[in-house]
């Protein structure tokens, strides 16, 4: 066993220890001599890490190579990281304990925008200069990859290279070229640039922006000629001939899903104009049913979990969901194993395999309307009409069930006083007609509606990725109109209503579609303090307001201002096969409230079809 980094004195003084000496069951160990590290992070908590999905498939497909051993790295929680600094300790992966500087590569996924201070305290931690520049031999090649990569900018400085779309496919390819760079005599500037030449990697210090007077950017170019113009994603078409996670890693302390996760497709049909992930992961890929039976089998057998969980943006649209629901059920009946359904379009079928393997006095039925309006649902084109939404919750009555949360969105692209209203009027119509379904000498309990409220964010490749996002005050003022139009409906007393933080929601839209020009600023904040600004405990707006200040850069020129289709933007250089004249149409759609068919319906020609996979070539 490997002596640990921290000391048994640190180990008793921090929350869950159990965070930072490895060892769980499955974890990978191998001898390094001669091998590549790699030392895969994910910039939060453990508990959130070994949850993730991609994670656990990269951590499998790199340790299956001989040639390399995958090791895991989280971020550090306030306590331990206070302590670290103070004691000069630098950060180490889990298996072997081991510095992260002594790695060849540092792999961190980008997840979310309100994780990118934590970035700078992984490289911080590990004693990796910041910026890219700054580095030399002696520092791992520094990669990201994940969904916040498909608008890299804000934090591009921070990496050499970027991992666009899939890691499925070209990790091996970058691996065989570094092998070969060390073996020739190892340049670090030298295999950068040939490193971004493969398909799928941007190397973000051979590129070079020029800007406006008014702040817009002028041109996006390669400094050397022979370097790409157009990154274009990776994507895995057969997804059931790829990696999987037979053994996935089981930590000793709860993880956020403590449980066995099946990846039955990847992308979504539905054409939601507000999702990213709707665009950049199309088209829509299923996992071949026998196969996911299989898995299931050997990975419960190899983690002793009790649940598995179906995983995919739309687990409706699987078009073998009864299949593979009716084989899990039948194969686990009577070995306590729960089976979870998430991202279920609520309807008969549904309803029926959920009241099989859930214990409805226990569990909470979940819609996402998106929006109180029919008129606001067709300019997202969420697909859904209040009938659906009512049948929906009626039949989950029926069959037992009596709470329910709704999930809505505030500050969406032409949006009215009235739309917000309707929020609060549709909650009171489902609560009334749970009294009106259900005889009073046969209702349990009360009705328990929870409606909650996010807040609009732009997001890169969708169709609103032009639109001006709201200010605190406006999300704020619109949250009030929700919660006083809540006050006034009959059934006021079976709803509670949630929204949230606006601070929060605007910082994440500044990330969301920023440039270089913001990494400046992230440096800052975390200067000040700022990290896990993700969390509700650890997060404060005013070192964020004074960073802002200090680096002269003015946040609303990044969130509080509506882009012109001719304005070039920081993402233009990515293809994710969607098409920019595609975006602009569904946008034109929005604001006309026209409702663009989903995929197996009718195809909207959106450009995924060049993949050749996929729903685009269902028979």
């Amino acid at each position: 066993m490997n002596d640990l980094a921290l000391s048994k004195e640190i180990l008793l003084s921090v929350e869950k220890p159990a965070r930072y000496i490895g060892h769980e069951v499955n974890a990978v160990y191998k001898d390094p001599d001669g091998l590549i590290r790699f030392a895969m992070c994910f910039p939060d908590l453990y508990e959130i890490g070994m949850s993730h999905l991609g994670i656990q498939i990269l951590y499998d497909m790199l340790n299956s190579f001989d040639d390399v051993w995958c090791e895991r790295v989280y971020s550090v929680w306030t306590d331990l990281h206070a302590i670290m600094k103070d004691k000069d300790i630098p950060l180490f992966a889990i298996e072997s304990q081991d510095n992260i500087r002594d790695f060849d590569f540092l792999g961190i996924t980008l997840q979310y925008e309100m994780c990118y201070t934590n970035i700078l305290q992984i490289l911080d931690l590990s004693k990796i200069p910041f910026y890219s520049k700054d580095r030399t031999d002696a520092d791992p090649i520094v990669i990201c990859g994940g969904p916040c990569a498909y608008n890299p900018e804000p934090v591009s400085p921070f990496f050499d290279l970027v991992y666009i779309g899939e890691g499925e496919t070209s990790y091996r390819l970058l691996l065989d070229l570094y092998k070969s760079c060390r073996k020739n005599g190892y340049d670090r500037s030298d295999f950068i640039r040939k490193a971004g030449k493969i398909p799928g990697i941007y190397a973000p210090s051979m590129y070079e922006t020029s800007y406006n007077d008014d702040g817009t950017i002028k041109e996006f170019k390669a400094i050397y000629d022979d370097m790409p113009l157009k990154i274009e994603k990776e994507i895995v078409s057969d997804l059931s001939d790829t990696y999987y996670p037979l053994k996935p890693v089981v930590p000793y302390i709860k993880a956020t899903q403590d449980r066995v996760v099946l990846e039955i497709q990847r992308g979504c049909i539905r054409g939601c104009r507000f999702c990213q992930a709707g665009s950049v992961y199309k088209p829509i890929r299923a996992r071949d049913e026998k196969k996911l039976e299989g898995y299931a089998r050997e990975m419960l057998a190899n983690t002793g979990h009790e649940e598995i969980s179906l995983s995919s943006l739309s687990s409706s649209d699987y078009p073998a969901l009864e299949d593979i629901c009716n084989y899990l059920i039948d194969e686990f009946a009577g070995k306590h194993i729960n089976i979870s359904l998430p991202s279920l379009r609520v309807d008969a079928f549904s309803l029926d395999v959920m009241s099989k393997v859930q214990d409805i006095k226990k569990s909470v039925m979940t819609f996402a309307p998106e929006a109180g309006s029919q008129r606001m649902r067709n300019v997202i084109n969420k697909g859904l009409t209040k009938d659906d939404i009512l049948n929906g919750c009626r039949q989950a009555f029926l069959g037992g069930w009596t709470r329910v949360k709704l999930y809505f969105m505030l500050g969406l692209p032409y949006e009215t006083e009235d739309d917000m209203i309707k929020i609060a009027e549709l909650s009171n119509d489902i609560a009334m007609l749970y009294y009106d379904t259900i005889p009073k000498q046969e209702r349990r309990t009360k009705v328990s509606i929870v409606s909650s409220t996010s807040f609009f964010v732009p997001k890169p490749f969708t169709p609103f990725q032009w639109a001006k996002m709201n200010t605190m005050d406006e999300f704020r003022y619109k949250a009030h109109v929700v919660n006083e139009a809540m006050r006034r409906q009959l059934n006021y007393k079976s709803i509670r209503y949630n929204w949230h933080a606006a601070d929060v929601s605007v910082l994440e839209g500044i990330f969301a579609r920023g440039d270089r020009r913001l990494a400046k600023v992230l440096v800052r904040a975390y200067e000040k303090g700022c990290m896990f600004d993700a969390w509700t405990e650890t997060f404060s707006f005013e070192p964020w307001k004074e960073a802002f200040e200090e680096c002269q850069v003015d946040p609303a020129f990044y969130y509080n201002r509506e882009r012109s289709y001719d304005e070039i933007l920081p993402w233009d250089f990515i293809d994710i096969g969607v098409t920019k004249k595609f975006l602009i149409r569904e946008n034109e759609n929005a604001k006309q409230g026209i409702v663009t068919p989903n995929c197996r319906e009718k195809c909207s020609g959106c450009g995924a079809a060049k993949y050749h996979g996929g729903v685009c070539y269902e028979s």
